[in-house]
């Protein structure tokens, strides 16, 4: 299957600065993608270039199977993007700014654009103020219109950058709503974001950059895999000492009060919990410990990504 986004050895420089150095991304069909990245990564100006907003300085891009930017415009009508911040006319209504740029694009059938216009204020949340100039709107609000531009028309792909920035708790969660739901729609989602926890929690894949480079990407899941340690807790931790002491397969890192933190060494949890259960050990929780997201990425850019592979 044709990747929805492709980029092989992708450059930008702004003289002697790389702001993006030799990326290889790609995006599956159906991803929730998560790029991840603190501010400065990269991440924006990736974006860009696979828009055709911006001119690489090498590598080459493909977007839902075209080539770019050469022919970027063709396909350009497939995608929806918000990259950057919106951007509207201050003294005009939500609802008129959305008007206008239904009427620039291609397939903005006007017979339907009301309706269209309509349902994507009331999919974000502005539909009891759509008659609010836009610079009236918090930075929040301003961003949930920029969202409902690009949900005017259905988009095989939508490009979100930083897409919950100024929201409050609550408009973040209707925001990862949102994307849930165009996602069981089919539409697949590239979300550039720094907050690591907001993707950890709705994306399945991700790509991490850092100073331009790409660290790693892969299923969400297998980011997160386990560590190989487990926690234990118990009213008797001496008592698990004493077994797990006895047993192979295992090796004791840490005890506190009631827990005691132990490596996997060959063994797997279930036996680990049968050898305590059976050596009288009142087992009342058992985790399997897996990282955080911000725990992999403090990991990757610490060590520059070199124990990782692209």
């Amino acid at each position: 299957m044709t990747p929805v986004i492709r980029t092989i050895g992708l450059t930008k420089r702004f003289g002697p600065v790389s702001a993006v150095d030799d990326v290889n991304l790609e995006v599956h069909q159906g991803d929730v993608f998560g790029f991840l990245g603190p501010n400065g990564s990269g991440k924006t100006t990736t974006l860009r270039m696979v828009l055709g907003l911006v001119f690489a300085t090498s590598g080459s891009i493909e977007l839902l199977g075209a080539s770019v930017p050469k022919h970027v415009n063709r396909v350009l009508p497939r995608v929806g993007a918000l990259v950057e911040g919106p951007g509207f006319y201050p003294h005009l209504s939500a609802r008129r700014n959305l008007a206008l740029l239904d009427a620039t694009g291609p397939g903005g059938a006007r017979r339907s654009r009301q309706a269209r216009i309509g349902e994507a204020l009331e999919r974000v949340g502005l539909a009891r103020v759509a008659r609010r100039p836009f610079k009236a709107f918090s930075t929040g609000m301003q961003q949930r219109l920029g969202l409902a531009a690009a949900l005017l028309r259905p988009h095989d792909l939508l490009v979100l950058d930083e897409p919950t920035n100024g929201l409050d708790p609550r408009g973040m969660h209707d925001i990862r709503s949102l994307l849930g739901e165009l996602s069981a729609e089919g539409t697949t989602i590239v979300l550039s974001s720094h907050l690591l926890g907001e993707v950890e929690t709705i994306c399945t894949r991700a790509a991490i950059v850092h100073r331009g480079r790409l660290l790693a990407q892969d299923r969400v899941e297998r980011l997160l895999a386990p560590t190989g340690t487990v926690r234990i807790t118990t009213d008797d931790p001496g008592a698990a000492l004493r077994v797990l002491g006895e047993s192979a397969g295992s090796h004791v890192l840490e005890r506190e009060r009631d827990c005691v933190t132990v490596r996997l060494n060959g063994t797997t949890p279930q036996e680990l919990n049968r050898r305590l259960v059976v050596g009288g050990v009142a087992v009342g929780e058992l985790v399997v410990e897996r990282p955080k997201l911000e725990d992999v990425f403090l990991r990757l850019t610490e060590r520059g990504g070199a124990d990782v592979p692209r």
